[in-house]
């Protein structure tokens, strides 16, 4: 099992922050499946009809985001939190991006349950998973980047024992990410200030009941 730590110094600034992990063993991540596709014309459905576009961003769990997003420098507005980005895309007719069986799983429980989800490739992470903050001049390269970012110090991020994979909470690394050869998952339920651990429980529950509906797999306990 990979160990998450959060490191003292985020503890010190965020001693509310609360993280679940879950692992999942022996997936089977395809391109698309038709039952997917169905189940996500649903979850659409019942979205389109819940919320709305203009106070969407009150939500007690999104404006979580949103004013966590604020305290580390991230302007909400230009760089949507995960979830409300997700759930924008639907109230305003947008299609939701299709990358593949276990991304889009996933992405319909993020969101189902307002949570931000983040999820690696355990057999491409070295050790265990630590949170800290940024030094100046460290280098992320997140999905779909040509080139790396430059980090500022104080910014929040996810590493194993070699390298950065998550810019906590809204940017996976390119490296780790989970594809159609991925066989084993770490998900990650992005916690901030001001949500609770039954939420992040309800997240973790239903993300897990989705990806293992539609992609197989072993959680590991």
């Amino acid at each position: 099992m990979i160990k998450f730590v959060i490191g003292e110094d985020i503890k010190a600034a965020f001693p509310d922050l609360i993280i679940l992990v879950a692992q999942i063993s022996d997936v089977n991540v395809r391109s698309s499946d038709l039952e997917l596709e169905e189940f996500k014309k649903l979850v659409i459905g019942e979205t389109q009809r819940f919320y709305d576009a203009e106070t969407l961003k009150d939500r007690p769990v999104l404006r979580a985001y949103r004013d966590f997003f604020w305290r580390i420098k991230v302007d909400p507005t230009k760089v949507r939190p995960a979830a409300e980005a997700l759930i924008r895309r639907i109230v305003v007719g947008n299609p939701l991006p299709r990358i593949n069986t276990f991304v889009d799983a996933y992405n319909l429980a993020s969101v189902k349950t307002e949570v931000a989800v983040a999820a690696f490739d355990a057999d491409r992470l070295r050790g265990d998973l630590r949170l800290r903050f940024s030094e100046k001049g460290e280098k992320f390269l997140g999905i779909g980047m040509s080139k790396p970012l430059q980090l500022q110090d104080g910014e929040i991020v996810v590493q194993d024992d070699e390298k950065l994979v998550a810019v906590y909470p809204y940017r996976d690394a390119e490296d780790s990410k989970v594809t159609e050869a991925t066989k084993n998952v770490v998900l990650l339920f992005c916690g901030v200030p001001g949500i609770s651990e039954e939420k992040l429980l309800e997240a973790k529950n239903v993300t897990v009941d989705y990806v293992t509906k539609f992609c197989g797999g072993t959680v590991k306990v």
